[in-house]
């Protein structure tokens, strides 16, 4: 019974970790999403994937302007970067 216990908090801990930032930003205040996607762009990132995470931040998944990998979370009325993963 110790062993299930421990690997569920153990899950349920890497879960939390792995989670976002949380935005608290009310929606009417975003930047479009255009124009986010413009200015990242014109910042060297080449986006793959764009979406609102569950913390209702912007998150990029794409390649950096040296080309390596990125997953990143944006304040979506600011666009400053929050987390990089």
């Amino acid at each position: 019974m110790k062993l299930k216990l421990s690997a569920l908090v153990l899950a349920l801990s890497a879960t939390v970790a792995m989670a976002g930032p949380t935005c608290h930003v009310p929606k009417e205040k975003w930047m479009k999403e255009a124009d986010f996607k413009a200015l990242m762009e014109k910042q060297g990132y080449t986006i793959k994937t764009f979406k609102v995470s569950k913390g209702q931040c912007y998150e990029i998944y794409g390649l950096d302007k040296d080309g390596k990998k990125v997953e990143i979370y944006f304040d979506p009325a600011t666009a400053a970067e929050l987390e990089r993963k």
